[in-house]
């Protein structure tokens, strides 16, 4: 379990997907609310693959992934942009909304702390659901990678 210490540096798994074991995928998980024990879930079924020690020649990640599962408040929204900043700083950043509450706010939009969903940067991509299975983030990852490669 990653350790906060105030910079996201140390809150970015390294992960490898069980389908496409050379790619390398830098998370960056903001999971808010029920959506982020989906993407544990992913882990938990093996399809993705957690990279606990660094390879001997560190390579660099073919992909870093913004994963936004879950309910975004008013509050919370300047900490998420904050957070996005840090990671594009560091490089180039692929972001997700993973599920309903993240994409529009989903059962919650009328609630009037809960912001319609992403607001504040470019979102790559969109996973329908409340949850989304963890398949589906799964098969996102690999359109994501699949996508930067082929650029």
């Amino acid at each position: 379990m990653a350790v906060y210490d105030q910079t996201t540096t140390n809150l970015l798994v390294v992960w490898r997907l069980a389908s496409r074991p050379n790619a390398r995928v830098q998370v960056m998980g903001a999971g808010l609310a029920c959506c982020s024990l989906e993407v544990e879930a992913a882990a938990a079924t093996g399809l993705l693959v957690r990279e606990e020690a660094e390879p001997p020649k560190p390579e660099p990640p073919t992909a870093t992934v913004l994963v936004v599962a879950g309910t975004i408040t008013e509050a919370l929204e300047p900490a998420l942009e904050r957070l996005h900043a840090e990671l594009v700083q560091q490089g180039p950043v692929r972001v997700m909304s993973f599920g309903a509450c993240a994409t529009s706010g989903g059962p919650y939009w009328d609630a009037p702390t809960v912001a319609k969903g992403i607001r504040s940067f470019p979102v790559e991509s969109y996973v329908p659901g409340c949850p989304p299975r963890p398949e589906a983030l799964v098969a996102e990852l690999e359109r994501l990678v699949d996508s930067m490669a082929a650029a």
